[in-house]
């Protein structure tokens, strides 16, 4: 099948000058390099897709540029915008997802439109209630350019911005171009498949928690799926990393969101995001966002912990009450969605009734779990109920792969 989709090496973006191409999904692949190699560690030579300027800079030659970042975007110490503006890029626009710009506001903030103090650049919030550029705010764009650190999970709301984004540019005629960016949680594929009725903005497609794709690779498959809107399809183009594979360990330079501030909050993620849906805290307003749990009303009173109202988490839940509960800082993350916290936290809870809101079943991405957990199933028996549609889509996800994989 081919799509409106380029994976490009330098010599042939060069030579097509940015025109549209068909899929070539092995020259990505043979720009990655091996972890197995050991004439130079793979870390070192990893270069990202916003690193390889050479090989997007002549698509945004004498265009128009909206550019879909945040405190993530960046090459070593400097920001995309700042770099690519010293290059003499026409950027016209800055469009901002969740937690904003500058990645200072608390999760499901409303983040206002304005300007960037340091370059003065319009900045239009996709947060909120415009969560999709609206035509009157790409009319005078020609390529929208999405450079944002993901974190490997079908709720992380940048892979929803980025769906909404090459949306609107499918339905206005626009290029998109994806800088691609490392999954930190890419070495696996778990969890349950969205179902149809449980989408939402933390879930706009049928694929299981832990997706294992790059925002590339997933963009690919948005594209290629046509998931878009009325199955439209984004004139596309992914910038694809040197030197990278799904196994290979990254720890995030930036991070991410005000909440996920190192490796074991991302690596743990995946698994305790459940309790948002839940009374349990995942330690916003603490020195350990998504590394410890609790609630009032856990039985086992050998931990706690009290939220205060911090920066970027202004009104965390349960705040100025003691909660008790697990200190996860130093346990061996598994490369799971590991229910063994869900399934604990509801069986010690005194207040059952009020365990689970609303919020549960479209993070799950299904009505079956709360009904599991409830029923009191193993993990086993829960993680059984996830097939086949895991299975299948672990078999779809293959061919929109730009890099070597785990398996």
């Amino acid at each position: 099948m081919t799509h409106p989709i380029l994976y490009l090496s330098a010599s042939l973006l060069l030579s097509l000058g940015g025109c549209n191409a068909k899929q070539v999904p092995a020259t990505a692949a043979e720009q990655a390099q091996p972890a197995t190699t050991d004439a130079l560690p793979a870390a070192k030579s990893l270069k990202m897709g916003a690193e390889q300027l050479e090989l997007y800079l002549p698509q945004l030659e004498g265009k128009r540029v909206g550019m879909i970042v945040n405190q993530t975007s960046t090459i070593g110490q400097t920001h995309l915008v700042d770099t690519l503006l010293s290059r003499g890029v026409q950027i016209k626009t800055i469009f901002a997802p969740e937690h904003g710009f500058r990645g200072e506001a608390d999760a499901g903030a409303h983040i206002k439109d304005g300007n960037d103090p340091k370059t003065g650049l319009p900045i239009i919030s996709l947060y909120g209630n415009n969560k999709k550029p609206l035509p009157d705010q790409v009319k005078d764009l020609d390529v929208l350019l999405f450079d944002i650190q993901d974190v490997g999970t079908r709720f992380y709301t940048y892979i929803s911005t980025m769906h909404y984004v090459m949306e609107a540019a499918a339905e206005n005629g626009k290029e998109v171009v994806i800088l691609d960016r490392p999954n930190p949680n890419g070495h696996f594929v778990d969890g349950p498949v969205l179902e149809p009725d449980q989408v939402s903005f933390v879930g706009m497609h049928p694929i299981p928690i832990v997706h294992g794709l790059t925002v590339g690779e997933l963009a690919n498959m948005i594209n290629g799926e046509k998931w878009l809107k009325s199955g439209v399809q984004a004139k596309l183009t992914v910038i694809p990393m040197a030197a990278y594979d799904h196994n290979m360990p990254y720890e995030l330079p930036v991070r991410p969101s005000p909440n996920l501030p190192n490796a074991q909050a991302i690596a743990l993620y995946p698994s305790i995001c459940f309790f948002e849906g839940t009374d349990v805290s995942v330690g916003r307003g603490t020195p350990t966002p998504f590394q410890v749990i609790g609630s009032p009303y856990y039985q086992k009173k050998d931990f706690s912990f009290t939220p205060v109202s911090t920066p970027g988490a202004t009104n965390p839940p349960h705040k100025d009450v003691v909660c008790y509960g697990k200190d996860l800082t130093n346990v061996k993350v598994a490369d799971k969605v590991d229910l063994a916290y869900l399934l604990e936290m509801y069986q010690h809870s005194t207040n059952k009734d009020k365990f689970f809101n609303n919020f549960f079943e479209k993070l799950a991405g299904t009505k079956k779990l709360r009904e599991q957990v409830i029923a009191g199933k193993t993990e086993a028996e829960i993680r059984n109920s996830w097939e086949p549609a895991l299975s299948n889509y672990k078999t779809k996800r293959k061919q929109y792969l730009l890099y070597p994989d785990f398996n």
